[in-house]
């Protein structure tokens, strides 16, 4: 686990823009249930996170179409909840950082790390709005 004052500049570059954090194995659960599509972040603190992934996710949200719900779950902190967001992800293995895109609870959408890492941030949120473009 990592300390709560590392990861909190982590968290809130996501918080801040309207993400809600999923702690607990219910949070999660009650998440998937909502109806509409829904973005799920899995947060890390590795370098491809902080440069990639989560500035991508932010310039994502500047597209027209956006998801209805915006959660994301942090990888080494938040262990069961993250455990059980990857659970949804299934067949993709667990990577961190990691984006998935459900519709009704549906899966149809995921970027997972070996697509983020790399890979400047412009390129992440154009993977992710030409999502949001064709299920939201």
């Amino acid at each position: 686990m990592y300390p709560a004052d590392l990861v909190k500049p982590m968290r809130e570059d996501l918080t801040s823009i309207g993400f809600e954090e999923l702690h607990t194995v219910e949070d999660v659960e009650a998440a998937m249930k909502k109806e509409g599509t829904t973005l799920v972040v899995v947060n890390s603190v590795c370098g491809c996170a902080a440069a990639n992934a989560r500035p991508g996710a932010r310039m994502s949200l500047q597209n027209a179409k956006t998801p209805d719900n915006l959660y994301t779950v942090f990888a080494g902190v938040d262990r069961e909840a993250t455990d059980v967001a990857r659970s949804f992800m299934v067949p993709f293995p667990p990577s961190s950082p990691s984006m998935a895109l459900f519709k009704d609870g549906e899966l149809v959408h995921m970027l997972e790390r070996h697509h983020i890492e790399g890979r400047p941030a412009e390129m992440i949120a154009e993977n992710l709005t030409g999502a949001y473009d064709e299920f939201c």
